[in-house]
């Protein structure tokens, strides 16, 4: 018998068929190595909860394997769930001087001190156990963007991340094709890629497109300006204030986490401010309107945002004013459509002109279109190939678009999360899976809202509540007070005294047959008077509040 073959495991543990949670383990004999670790929005049905994270049951079941997190970029949906993870697994984390910066900001804000950061350069190659992890410079939405090579015994994993080819970046050099190529002529045993734009045509458009844009408008406009972007978009961040500094206004920054990510930007040297072009909010009434710049955060609608705190007059410092601009240097997210549009609207009706989605070039994509993916695919000339960062139309679209550059359709593996794609000096297959699911974030509690609790949620604000509080004696069984009845979301009690009249009359013969019966258990007495409360309310409401019954015994 000849020994099994020494197999290399790829497991995405996040990111398939979803927008966000990326997260990817890469396993060789004992050893894992993770690569990014990032959270999702909730989606609508999700009520309450702030947001979502990978499983990591499978790491922690294999926690003695699990050598280190490599960070290819520092967007939340790439390293927003690395406080969660590192309360579990402590583990050296390696990525670019911003991704470490914003990272950090992270760990203080959930009191992480004991965590080893390794700051990167493009370049870099970081020896682990059998695995030797390099870093080539990319280019996306966010700077020090790297694509990441794992150089494993059975052959070269190559992951993209989220990136694009622009020609002419705002800053720094472009993405690294040469360093690409010579990977690809070497020979890439498979490859990750992003999907997230597959179904656009063309190439995506340099930032340079925007900075012309952003020049125009501050030129025509002498109203006060409000710029809304990702707090992470530093170079749309660099492009307002130089577009600021070069027509004599003042920026203001307003924001949690665009404060804080300018702060760091600074700090490192990303960001290149003038001297005495920031100001403080409270040194706003200092300026005239065609003097200021705000830039704030907002560009999703997100309701506790700085902008639709100002368009819903919440802002504690800062008002709407009429014939203030407001630029949207953004796309919606999908699924938050919605958001921006009742801000957009509430910016309306407040007299501001608002820029927004087609209306000007104020925002260009990150991710790469299908041009530049087929560029990609030419360049590495991958063995395998696994669609990644993307719903499952973006995954099939680039499958296809794969097989129309010639790769055998076999050799692309269209996975699931928590799909464990093995590979071989020979073969490559999905064999099995591990638990990949959601984790639900909601305040402090991590994983202890689950699909029972969201069901009660979506129960509650469908249909309302209606808690029923009656007094029985020990002995007999027999009503001593009530029932009660306090209704929440269902119906307005002063207004349905009937219904509720009524409603008593349903308890009170539920409660009569069951003592008839000489029934004394509690679950026995609630189910009864659940029971009648529910067909009596549907008969004359069509509608299925949740129904909470309180016995007290005298």
């Amino acid at each position: 018998m000849g020994r099994k073959p020494t197999k290399l495991k790829i497991i995405p543990l996040g990111g398939l068929n979803e927008i966000g949670k990326n997260m990817t383990a890469i396993e060789f004999k004992d050893e894992i190595i993770i690569i990014d670790c990032g959270l999702s929005f909730p989606e609508d049905e999700m009520l309450g909860i702030d947001m979502v994270i990978p499983d990591i049951s499978y790491l922690l079941k294999n926690k003695d394997k699990v050598k280190g997190i490599f960070l290819t970029h520092g967007h939340e949906d790439h390293i927003g769930a690395l406080p969660y993870v590192l309360k579990k697994i402590n583990l050296p984390v390696y990525g670019t001087r911003l991704t470490l910066g914003l990272v950090e900001i992270k760990l203080k804000e959930h009191k992480l001190s004991n965590v080893h950061l390794q700051r990167v350069t493009p370049g870099d190659s970081i020896k682990m156990g059998s695995f030797a992890v390099e870093f080539i410079r990319s280019s996306h939405s966010i700077p020090d963007a790297c694509c990441i090579a794992i150089h494993t015994p059975l052959g070269v994993v190559f992951h993209t991340g989220d990136f694009k080819v622009d020609y002419t970046p705002i800053a720094g050099e472009m993405i690294d094709l040469h360093k690409i190529a010579e990977l690809g002529q070497k020979g890439v045993l498979v490859m990750l890629a992003d999907s997230t734009n597959a179904e656009r045509r063309g190439a995506t458009m340099s930032e340079k497109k925007v900075e012309a844009t952003f020049q125009n408008i501050f030129r025509n406009t002498k109203q006060r300006i409000i710029v809304a972007t990702f707090a992470s978009n530093v170079h749309r961040v660099q492009q307002v204030m130089d577009a600021a500094q070069q027509h004599n206004r003042k920026v203001v920054v307003s924001g949690r986490s665009m404060v804080n990510v300018v702060g760091v930007a600074e700090e490192l040297g990303i960001l290149t401010l003038p001297e005495n072009l920031l100001i403080d909010i409270d040194e706003m009434d200092q300026y005239q309107d065609h003097e200021l710049v705000i830039i704030t955060t907002g560009s999703q609608g997100e309701p506790m945002a700085a902008l639709s705190r100002m368009a819903s007059s919440e802002h504690k410092k800062l008002e709407i004013q009429k014939g203030d601009l407001v630029v949207f240097s953004s796309t919606p997210i999908p699924g938050n459509e919605k958001l921006v549009s009742r801000v957009v609207n509430q910016l309306f009706e407040k007299g501001a002109d608002v820029i927004y989605e087609s209306l000007a070039e104020v925002h260009v994509s990150g991710h790469a279109c299908q041009e530049e993916l087929k560029l990609m695919h030419r360049l590495v000339k991958p063995k395998y190939f696994i669609p990644a960062h993307g719903e499952f139309r973006h995954l099939m679209k680039h499958a296809q678009l794969a097989e129309d550059l010639g790769m055998d359709k076999e050799n692309i593996f269209i996975a699931q999360n928590g799909s464990i794609i093995e590979f071989t000096k020979d073969s490559a297959k999905i064999n099995g899976s591990v638990p990949a699911g959601r984790v639900l974030v909601d305040g402090l509690g991590v994983g202890d809202v689950g699909n029972i609790v969201l069901r009660d949620r979506k129960h509650l604000a469908e249909d309302g509540l209606m808690v029923v509080v009656v007094t029985i004696t020990k002995e007999s069984g027999k009503i001593v007070a009530g029932p009660d009845i306090i209704s929440r979301g269902f119906v307005y009690v002063r207004e349905s005294e009937v219904l509720m009249v009524e409603a008593k009359d349903v308890v009170k013969k539920a409660l009569e047959l069951c003592e008839q019966q000489n029934q004394r258990e509690w679950a026995i007495l609630k189910n009864a008077i659940r029971d009648g409360l529910k067909d009596f309310l549907w008969e004359k409401t069509k509608r299925r509040p949740m129904i909470l019954p309180v016995i007290m015994e005298v």
